[in-house]
């Protein structure tokens, strides 16, 4: 599977939510929340980078039209909820979650915010969503090529 067709429909959704955002309030430029896992900050991940590719293919420029907020844990899973506090606290529009345990920590967190999933396990199964046809909460789920 190529990164690109993994990251092309949660992309998507963020540029759709955006739009909405962008109708209500025309001066504000939308805040992406963006956390990682690894012992390396986001923006050196392959990950982030095909992201951040996707969303420039899309009209969507760091620091031109729309702000990401990166955080990383650097290996250390327990940070997560304060991870994501944080970024609420920054008042980002979107969380981008790269994984189960940042999936787990937003939906915690909040029930405002949309959170767009990276990877999951099945989301159904773990929990995160009610259903493919009817996910309900603020899970923003899109189904591409056998992803989530």
């Amino acid at each position: 599977m190529k990164k690109k067709n993994f990251l092309s429909l949660p992309s998507a959704a963020i540029l759709v939510f955006f739009s909405l955002a962008e109708a209500q309030q025309p001066a504000k430029i939308p805040r992406i929340g963006f956390i990682y896992s690894s012992r390396t900050p986001a923006d050196t991940s392959p990950q982030f980078d095909a992201f951040t590719l996707r969303l420039r293919d899309l009209g969507y420029v760091e620091g031109k039209n729309i702000l990401i907020e990166r955080r990383h844990a650097e290996g250390r899973l327990d940070r997560m909820p304060a991870l994501v506090n944080d970024l609420l606290q920054q008042q980002v529009d979107v969380i981008v979650a790269t994984n189960n345990v940042v999936i787990q920590a937003a939906i915690k967190a909040t029930k405002r915010i949309p959170i767009v999933m990276l990877s999951s396990v099945d989301p159904v199964v773990a929990g995160y969503v009610k259903s493919f046809a009817h996910p309900g909460g603020n899970i923003q789920l899109r189904i591409n090529k056998g992803t989530y």
